[in-house]
């Protein structure tokens, strides 16, 4: 990893919620507000937006740990703000802190942990993978698509 990154630094994203963002299971609506799941994915990329400019081209952020509490509804149409900001560098370990608002208040806090690995890692792992589940190379590159 590039040298710089350090505790208190932050990035910050928006998003509106969109129809895709809603809860839903097996495509079926629960309800026309922002999905947890849509949330963490949003609090994940704020997250990554710190790490990207200290990746090396030999480099990628994966994520490790998110743990989120989700307090307020947001429904379709509002728009909500994500800010990270590093708490801790431990080893190839990035720890932020996120919070999600909204015009009403805060949404939801949490931590996400990103491990900066090396490519070839990753993709030793995935090979490793597809060996104990008996998965065929030419299987994993149609599922891919």
């Amino acid at each position: 990893m590039k040298p710089g990154i350090k505790p208190g630094q932050t990035a910050e994203i928006e998003f509106m919620v969109t129809p895709d963002m809603f809860a839903q299971f097996q495509g079926s609506l629960v309800h026309e507000l922002l999905s947890t799941t849509a949330l963490v994915y949003q609090m994940e990329w704020a997250a990554r937006q710190i790490i990207l400019p200290y990746l090396e081209p030999h480099e990628e952020g994966m994520g490790s740990r998110v743990d989120v509490h989700h307090a307020m509804l947001t429904p379709g149409g509002v728009k909500v703000k994500v800010k990270a900001t590093v708490t801790e560098i431990r080893e190839n370990k990035i720890e932020c802190e996120v919070e999600a608002t909204n015009v009403r208040g805060k949404v939801a806090r949490g931590v996400v942990v990103q491990a900066i690995v090396e490519k070839s890692w990753v993709s030793n792992k995935i090979r490793e993978i597809e060996v104990v589940a008996g998965i065929k190379k030419e299987d994993s590159v149609s599922q891919k698509r």
